[in-house]
This record gives structure tokens, sequence and C-alpha cells, in this order.
């Protein structure tokens, strides 16, 4: 079966700065995986390589066995991401933005589907408000629709609960958790550790470019029992 994330051997520089120093790692079908990692771990970078943002210096990248450098148009088409940063744009409201993010796909008369995610991220109200006028939380609801009104076979969340109430963060994993079931392979960079504990299958921590530990989350529990898994993340970053 082809993975439907495989990375390998990747390096990424930035000046002096070795962000990425050989990652390989595959993600299968399915999966709902989580990276993990502090501030400078490289989860960023490998994020926006992935996603074609940026090149890497050396190794390759591909989603559902298209290279997102020789082939991104269709690499592009098979991924959602969800960014770390607030970007939108200031012109539209939300259906229009939804509506205009389903044509770079090349998507019309998606309105069935875009209320369909409206009424699962709590934002049918807000349909016809512009973005400017939304809050920060509201704002990441958009960014998270975006990602998923092309409906692409795999979804990547860069810490999309960050700053959001505990309201939206228990009905956006109740929405996410229903895409896996339905065969999404879901990616999840995340800060709080109980929610990787909670949602991922597997687990990668990452320090200073490095893969330093990669298995599932139970053989993660189970090599150190009666700890969490932030013992276990804490203990790893400092060895």
């Amino acid at each position: 079966m082809i993975p439907a994330v495989s990375i390998a051997d990747v390096v990424k520089h930035f000046g002096s700065l070795q962000a990425l120093a050989g990652v390989s790692l595959d993600i299968e079908p399915g999966e709902f995986f989580g990276l993990l990692g502090p501030n400078g771990a490289g989860k960023t970078t490998l994020i926006s390589l992935l996603a074609g943002l940026i090149r890497p210096d050396s190794g390759t990248i591909k989603v559902m066995g298209h290279d997102v450098i020789e082939d991104f148009r269709e690499a592009r088409r098979l991924l959602g991401v969800v960014p770390q940063e607030l970007v939108f744009d200031p012109f539209f409201n939300v259906r229009e933005t939804l509506r205009i993010q389903s044509g770079y796909f090349g998507i019309r008369k998606n309105d069935d589907w875009i209320d369909e995610i409206l009424e699962n991220l709590d934002l049918t109200s807000k349909a016809n408000v512009n973005m400017r006028r939304l809050s920060g939380g509201m704002k990441r609801r958009v960014l998270v629709a975006q990602a998923l009104v092309h409906k692409p076979p795999v979804i990547v969340l860069d810490e999309p609960t960050a700053g959001v109430d505990v309201e939206l963060r228990q009905g956006l994993w109740q929405f996410i958790r229903r895409l896996n079931g339905e065969g999404h392979t879901i990616i999840l960079t995340t800060h709080y550790l109980e929610e990787a504990e909670a949602l991922c299958n597997r687990i990668a921590l990452m320090k200073q470019g490095r893969v330093i530990a990669l298995d599932s989350t139970a053989n993660l529990m189970a090599a150190y029992p009666g700890a969490s898994l932030e013992q276990v993340f804490v203990r790893t970053m400092q060895q």
C-alpha cells in the first residue's frame, strides 16, 4: 500500500540554521498521526515542505505517491492544511471565502458541503459575516473549513486549537474524528499533549530537526508504565 505521506531523508537549512537534519517517516492511509516537539523542533518547517511552500535542500516528500515538487498540483489537491498563522482575505465573508477556496481546486457548486462544514464548525451564523469582523477563534475555524472544502484525503492540522475555547476544541475534534473514521488521514501538530494522547494512533517526537522517537501511542505508554505522555515527552526532550 502506498503511504499517505512519505518523507525520506529530508534536509532543510535557512542560512546557517539547520531546520531539518535528515527526517524520514511514513504515514499510512487512515492514520491519525501526531507530530510533537518544542518550538524550533522543525515541525512547521516539515509542514511547509509537505505543502510545497518551500523546497527541501535534499530528500523527497510524497503525498499519496505524488512528489510535492515534481507533481505539485496533484500532491496539493490531495492535501488540506490548517496553518498556525491567521491568514485571511479581509474583503470577503465566510461563505465567499470558502467558495473561492473551492474554486482554487476547480470545484463548483460546492455549497452543500460548505453548509455541512459550517454547521460542524459552528459557523453557520457567521456565513455572511466579513472575515475582518470575526474573533481570532472564529477565524481559526474558517482556516479549518478552508482546509476541508475540497475533501482532501490527507488533512494536516498545525496547532489548530491554539488560542481557541474548550467548546470549539471539543467540537472540532468530534468532526475530525468523524473524517478520520471515514478514511481521511490526519496529521496533527500540537502542544496539547493530552490531545495527542487521546487522538493519535502513532506519534513522532521531534527535537532540533530530527525525529528522536517514533512509535504507537500505546507502545509509548507501555514503555513508561504509570506515566502520562507528557512525562514521556519531557523525559525524551531532556535526553
